[in-house]
């Protein structure tokens, strides 16, 4: 009898606590519910996967069985059920296999958006190797550097890139070569290289399932490279688990479903399509239409075409669209209802849903590399994120007091780094957990370089957090804007520049020390668009050969925009005060006594920049 009154005790007690957790979710406001609910579901599902040591092999192999005959991926008028994305890379896999390719390995993929890009790395993976996913814009000296950087056993490459390969193939003399035909065409190969579409044709396509099993969560899937602040690009580690979480936390956060069918037309050698689209496949059973390149006038035609009920988006692709569609106010019958992305700049938010009515927009923040990860779940136009105060036990992320021209952090008199109020701009960073993936730095393949990210004793001894490089503020609500990148790296065409790879390329191409590479903003343009200021040794500068040798060593969109000749510039050690002032001097020809040139792509070289083509800038009668 006493055992039965302690236990009706217990569910009485059981009861009113959660009558009590009820009234308090009321009590709450609806925004603060949402997150609860679907942050404890990210939660949860995280530590299932960390008790369960899950891979993305292993989820994928499970969702192949249950999905067997729905459409994984739509692209151009082929479709790629579930089973051919299992059979294909499970080929993939046991070439390797045979080939001698073990778990820790590394390849470089070097191809443009299709299905068998995932299949490639997926199928690695399958037996533990680790892909790099190289950015397909890159040409001689920065292509060498990304593929020397995870120093692999072989690159596969697309046959579209052949030249791009066939330039640089004396000095990677040393790894095995895969040329990978588009479409399925047979050609010849590079010298020394082999065709791997013959290869794989026959291949068996029974899964390597101990070596799947053998997988880890914490093991590395695949590298991505980003230009981070400063440098050269570097190979950020990318786990089973980092994978999970950024798939998992965007499917958590934006409700996607596995009925769902998700537009991606940015690069699969990105975060934001390869892992964020291409996961909600992989994990979530989601179809993803895939793209090989954004086209503005094919967006919404293939929204309808493949009947997406979500898409994929940058800030620059947003614009494109309203410049697309600008004179045609026929609405578009599409059927996407959200979309998922970064960079929806305010002074064009609630235009672009009005006229593509989109009911939600689910704008994140993040970084391949970074712990800081944020997003918008209700709509609220320009920002990037919420947290309520409470939350930030939870996800311990801040702004603190910099240098607003550097982005240095700055310690106050007490040793220690100083929290901005609401509504004061600052640097964004996030607390490291060395036990939870919610908070955990992986880093790059460089170890040094994670040091650099990595700020010490910010608010106690002993604390670590990592720097995002980004200005944002918050205010008294609780939102969060984003305000924007600083130190040596700005963003155009939805990629990151970096200045100082800018600037060597250009130091080695004029023989000269003094080229100083940064950002400008231009009037209806996402982004910065790249400007360099040089001190010429000669008097003449061919500026038709200048801009040809930038094209051969540069990807293009890191190729400046504009050009100042200048007689002398006032150096610092590191440039950067420099920098501010010539950033802020911008392409003003009302202003600037220096030469200004602007970048002709259809002649390839620098013209003048005169008055009457500044004005169209400024007015938006001439676009970039």
């Amino acid at each position: 009898m006493e055992h039965f009154d302690t236990l009706v005790f217990s569910l009485y007690r059981l009861f009113f606590t959660l009558q009590a957790f009820l009234l308090i979710l009321r009590i709450i406001k609806n925004l603060e519910c949402r997150l609860i609910k679907r942050g404890a579901s990210l939660g949860i599902q995280l530590e299932v996967c960390r008790f369960k040591q899950e891979t993305v092999p292993k989820i994928f192999t499970r969702l192949a069985l249950k999905h067997r005959d729905k459409i994984a991926f739509y692209f151009e008028d082929q479709t790629w059920t579930f089973r051919q994305v299992e059979n294909f890379s499970n080929k993939v896999a046991n070439f390797f296999k045979k080939r001698g390719y073990q778990r820790g390995h590394v390849t470089g993929l070097f191809l443009e958006n299709s299905p068998e890009f995932v299949c490639f790395w997926l199928g690695l993976n399958k037996i533990g190797v680790v892909t790099a996913l190289i950015n397909t814009n890159l040409v001689e000296d920065p292509l060498l550097h990304s593929i020397r950087t995870v120093d692999p056993k072989c690159l596969i490459y697309g046959s579209t890139l052949k030249q791009a390969v066939r330039n640089i193939s004396g000095k990677i003399s040393h790894l095995e070569l895969y040329e990978f035909f588009e479409n399925g065409q047979n050609s010849l190969v590079l010298d020394g290289a082999e065709n791997i579409n013959f290869r794989l044709k026959k291949e068996s396509e029974v899964s390597p399932t101990e070596e799947i099993k053998k997988g880890k969560n914490k093991d590395k899937l695949i590298f991505i490279y980003t230009s981070g602040t400063t440098g050269l690009p570097k190979a950020a580690i990318l786990t089973n688990a980092k994978f999970i979480f950024m798939t998992v936390g965007l499917r958590a956060m934006s409700q996607l479903k596995e009925y769902d069918v998700l537009y991606v037309s940015l690069p699969l050698y990105h975060s934001a399509g390869g892992i964020g689209g291409v996961g909600q496949c992989l994990i979530g059973g989601t179809t993803v239409a895939v793209r090989k390149k954004f086209s503005a006038s094919n967006f919404w035609k293939d929204c309808i075409k493949y009947k997406c009920t979500s898409a994929f988006y940058i800030g620059e692709i947003c614009r494109y669209l309203l410049s697309e569609h600008s004179k045609n106010d026929t609405p578009i019958r599409h059927s996407v209802t959200k979309l998922i992305g970064l960079g929806l700049r305010p002074q064009i938010w609630n235009h672009f849903v009005s006229k593509f009515n989109i009911k939600e927009v689910y704008e994140f923040y993040g970084s391949t590399e970074g712990n800081t990860n944020l997003m918008n779940i209700d709509n609220k136009s320009g920002a990037v994120g919420y947290i309520p105060t409470w939350a930030k036990l939870f996800h311990p992320v801040s702004i603190i007091k910099c240098n607003m021209s550097t982005a240095e952090p700055i310690r106050g008199s007490d040793g220690y780094y100083q929290p901005c109020k609401p509504g004061e701009p600052g640097l964004f960073i996030g607390k490291v957990s060395f036990r939870k993936q919610m908070g955990r730095f992986d880093g790059y393949v460089n170890k040094k370089a994670n040091e650099k990210k990595l700020l010490q004793n910010v608010f106690v001894n002993g604390d670590v957090y990592f720097d995002s490089g980004d200005i944002l503020v918050q205010d008294e609500m609780g939102y969060f804007y984003f305000r924007d990148r600083m130190g040596d790296t700005f963003r155009w065409k939805g990629e990151n520049v970096a200045t100082s790879e800018v600037e060597a390329v250009i130091s080695k191409i004029l023989n000269l020390s003094d080229a100083v590479v940064y950002g400008v903003e231009v009037p209806g343009t996402e982004g910065k668009a790249g400007m360099v200021a040089i001190v010429p040794t000669t008097r003449t500068l061919d500026m038709k050969k200048f801009c040809e040798n930038l094209k051969m060593n540069l990807p293009s969109y890191a190729v400046p925009l504009f050009v100042r000749v200048m007689k002398s510039v006032p150096l610092t050690g590191t440039f950067k005060l420099m920098k501010v002032d010539l950033r802020k001097e911008g392409f003003n020809v009302e202003k600037i006594q220096d030469e200004l040139f602007i970048y002709d792509a259809i002649n390839s070289t620098y013209v003048e920049l005169t008055p009457n083509i500044y004005e169209g800038l400024i007015t938006g009668n001439i676009r970039l």
